[in-house]
């Protein structure tokens, strides 16, 4: 998982909070895993770089389909279990 600083700063944007409401919308507000509807986030299945910007993209800049609702439970395990793919663009 990308962690810096300026990436937590990212999730606090209005361009993520927005795309984030539509996710959580889209996902019925409930945790795609177990179903919860506590602490929920929404978490990247994949991340992009790009190498003309050589940077990874902003956190809001993603299709929906790369973004799924998950409690924070599922959320923390499943990054304790996999490593999110990164993939150059």
């Amino acid at each position: 998982m990308i962690k810096n600083n300026l990436y937590r700063e990212k999730l606090l944007d209005k361009r993520w909070l927005l795309k984030r409401d539509i996710i959580l919308k889209r996902d019925n507000y409930r945790c795609m895993i177990c179903g919860s509807q506590n602490n929920l986030v929404v978490h990247h299945k994949q991340y992009h770089y790009s190498k003309i910007l050589n940077r990874f993209y902003d956190p809001w800049n993603y299709q929906d389909k790369y973004l799924v609702t998950l409690c924070e439970s599922c959320h923390k395990r499943g990054h304790e279990l996999y490593n999110v793919p990164t993939f150059e663009i």
